[in-house]
C-alpha cells in the first residue's frame, strides 16, 4: 500500500483500547475512519475524540458475532464512503482460568468474539478489499499468546493461535490479488481487555458486575494503544506481516520455536518439500 491518506478503514472494537488507538492513527493519517463497537457509548466518545482533528468517521454499533449484523454495518460504511480498503479485525475479549475449570460458555464466549469476529470481518470484507487490490490491507489482532501458551490463558491462547494461522492461510490467498494482510502479535498493552466481561451476554454465562477498566495512567509501565498502533500503521505501509511488538517475549516465543525444529526427525522427502512450499508461503 503507499499511502494510508485518502482510503476507507473498518475497525472493530473500535471504541476503546488498540482499537481506538488504531483508528486514531488511521485519522491522523488522513484515512476516513469507521469505528464498530458493541458499547454504545464507548462509541460516542471514540466518534467524538477520532474526529476532533476533523476526520470523517462514522460509527456503528456491531457484535462481530452477529453475521446479519455485519452485512448490515459493511452496507452503511459503502453507502457512506463508497469503498473500503483497510480492515482491522480487532475486537477481543478474555475469561480465563485453568482449563480444567472453564466452561462451556466461556469457550462458546471468548471463541466466538476472537475467532469467529474474524471469520465474519473477513467473509464480510473480502470481496471488497479484493477490489482494491495492492491498495488494500488487512490486519487480524491477535496476540503474543498466539504465539506460545501460556498458564489460565488456554481460551484465550485458542482463539490467538487460531487467528495467527488464519492469517498466515489468509496471506497465502491473497496474494495473487495483491491484498496485504498483518497479524498483530503485541504484549501487554493499557486497555480494557481485563474487564471485557462487561460485554459479555447473558445467554453465555455474563450479567455479573465487572469493575471499572482500569486508566492508561494507573500503569505506565505498558505500553498504550497509540504507541502500538503508530507500529501497525508502519506495518501496513511495508505489508510486514508480523507485528510483535515487546521484545521481552523474544526469548520465549523462541525457546518454544527452537523446541518445535527440535522435535523433527528422519529425513525430509524433497518431493513432499516440494509440495508443501506450493501450499505455504516463505517468511
Amino acid at each position: 500500500m503507499t499511502s494510508i491518506a485518502g482510503k476507507v478503514a473498518f475497525v472493530t472494537g473500535g471504541a476503546s483500547g488498540i482499537g481506538l488507538g488504531l483508528a486514531e492513527a488511521l485519522a491522523q493519517r488522513g484515512a476516513r475512519v469507521v469505528i464498530a463497537d458493541i458499547e454504545a457509548a464507548a462509541l460516542d466518545r471514540a466518534r467524538a475524540q477520532v474526529a476532533r482533528g476533523g476526520a470523517e468517521v462514522l460509527a456503528l454499533r456491531l457484535d462481530v458475532t452477529d453475521r446479519a449484523a455485519f452485512a448490515a454495518a459493511s452496507d452503511a460504511a459503502l453507502a457512506r464512503f463508497g469503498a473500503v480498503h483497510l480492515l482491522f479485525n480487532n475486537a477481543g475479549v478474555n475469561a480465563d482460568g485453568p482449563l480444567d475449570r472453564v466452561t462451556y460458555q466461556d469457550w462458546d464466549w471468548v471463541l466466538g468474539v476472537n475467532l469467529g469476529g474474524v471469520v465474519n470481518g473477513l467473509t464480510t470484507f473480502l470481496p471488497e478489499l479484493k477490489r482494491h487490490g495492492r491498495e488494500a490491507h488487512v490486519a487480524n489482532t491477535a496476540s503474543v499468546g498466539g504465539l506460545v501458551g501460556m498458564r489460565n490463558l488456554g481460551i484465550y491462547n485458542a482463539s490467538k493461535f487460531a487467528v495467527v494461522g488464519l492469517s498466515e492461510a489468509l496471506r497465502a490467498d491473497m496474494k495473487p490479488h495483491g491484498v496485504g494482510v498483518s497479524v498483530l502479535c503485541p504484549g501487554v498493552i493499557a486497555t480494557a481487555l481485563p474487564t471485557s466481561a462487561r460485554n459479555r451476554p447473558a445467554a453465555l454465562g455474563g450479567g455479573a458486575a465487572s469493575a471499572p477498566a482500569p486508566a492508561s495512567a494507573a500503569a505506565p509501565q505498558l505500553m498504550t494503544p497509540a504507541q502500538f498502533a503508530a507500529q501497525v500503521m508502519d506495518a501496513v505501509l511495508a505489508n510486514r506481516f508480523f507485528v510483535s511488538s515487546h521484545a521481552e517475549f523474544r526469548e520465549l516465543v523462541g525457546q518454544r520455536n527452537r523446541a518445535v525444529d527440535a522435535s523433527y526427525r528422519g529425513e525430509a522427502d524433497p518431493a513432499a518439500v516440494s509440495a508443501m512450499r506450493a501450499l505455504i508461503e516463505p517468511f
